[in-house]
């Protein structure tokens, strides 16, 4: 019999493929920044609609003409910076040096952890005398679910965000100001910004190899022992164990991904401009500040989603898009 020759199925780049730890997405690099600003912000995934805007892409076919673009709709109520905290250099990695919590803080805050009764470590005035110790400053940040109709969740996310661009003591006196502070995402990105979210996929529980790795339902001679949706081999006699390599069934969905280099096409303010007929489905209607973002990104309705300024943005420009029109038509599928 002829011997079958393809690439394998299913790319190993995600492997392990085991489920996320936190809803929270870890991001774990941030690119530099001219000036001192927060470097991230996060929102609630609505839906995705659809504007007619003139394209504007260099080289384009359809260059200067009117076309449809789909977008996802972010609600994206303030966030609340509850601590700063200064980072040294030790054995090898990073450590607090020294953290300064509000005064003001939201009673909502004592749903996710013990809020502490005294500032920790040193007080906001303190962490400037650290001088050239600080190597990073990071500011506490909290969501405000409950200001969402669509999510009934009251207790908020909890994470840390750089403060990047500009010296040590730039930052620091940056986010001396943002503590206590509600931070609306108009203050961290504007219009036309190139952004990469993270999120936590849908979860889609245990699948097997077929649907998991994408490998093919055994050929009529091959099923003799009736198995038709499983691997032909699990590897050799020696060595005897079964290698990482090999599709199997196991875990699918509810992974931490990155959608890089997306498009912020508007940031509004009032919901009733993009609100559908009949809401979005499993959501609702929009109430607070929300952006929409060219293309899709990764997650189920009502996941919160961490965005960023691109980290590799290459040569792609930096441009305030012309949209015409936002379709509000129902997507209730009547």
């Amino acid at each position: 019999m002829a011997t079958i020759h393809r690439p394998r199925r299913g790319s190993l780049a995600y492997s392990p493929r085991k489920r996320a730890k936190s809803e929270v997405p870890r991001i774990r690099s941030w690119p530099e920044e001219d000036k001192a600003r927060m470097a991230g912000f996060a929102g609630y995934k609505a839906g995705m609609t659809h504007i007619m805007m003139i394209d504007d892409r260099p080289r384009s076919l359809t260059e200067g003409v009117e076309i449809s673009m789909p977008v996802t709709v972010l609600e994206v109520p303030p966030m609340n910076v509850v601590a700063v905290r200064a980072y040294e250099n030790y054995n090898g990695g990073l450590r607090p040096a020294g953290e300064a919590w509000s005064e003001n803080l939201s009673p909502e805050l004592a749903r996710a952890l013990t809020v502490p009764k005294k500032t920790r470590g040193t007080s906001a005035d303190d962490l400037r005398a650290l001088g050239d110790d600080i190597v990073d400053v990071r500011v506490l940040v909290h969501t405000n679910p409950m200001l969402i109709t669509g999510i009934p969740k009251k207790v908020p996310e909890l994470m840390e965000m750089p403060v990047s661009g500009g010296s040590m003591l730039d930052r620091l006196a940056f986010a001396q100001k943002l503590l206590g502070q509600q931070i609306p995402i108009s203050s961290v990105f504007e219009l036309g910004d190139l952004m990469d979210a993270s999120a936590v996929t849908k979860g889609k529980g245990t699948q097997g190899p077929v649907r998991r790795w994408g490998i093919a339902i055994a050929k009529r001679k091959h099923a003799r022992t009736g198995k038709l949706r499983h691997v032909g081999n699990l590897g050799p006699w020696h060595p005897s164990h079964i290698s990482w390599r090999v599709p199997q069934l196991g875990q699918m969905g509810y992974h931490q991904r990155t959608e890089f280099n997306k498009r912020l096409m508007f940031i509004g303010t009032d919901g009733a401009q993009i609100n559908p007929k009949g809401g979005f489905p499993g959501y609702g209607l929009v109430r607070n500040q929300y952006i929409l973002i060219k293309g899709s990104v990764p997650g189920p309705i009502k996941r919160m989603v961490r965005i960023r300024h691109a980290i590799r943005p290459g040569k792609n420009f930096v441009k305030v898009p012309e949209f015409l029109y936002v379709s509000q038509e129902s997507k209730q599928g009547v």
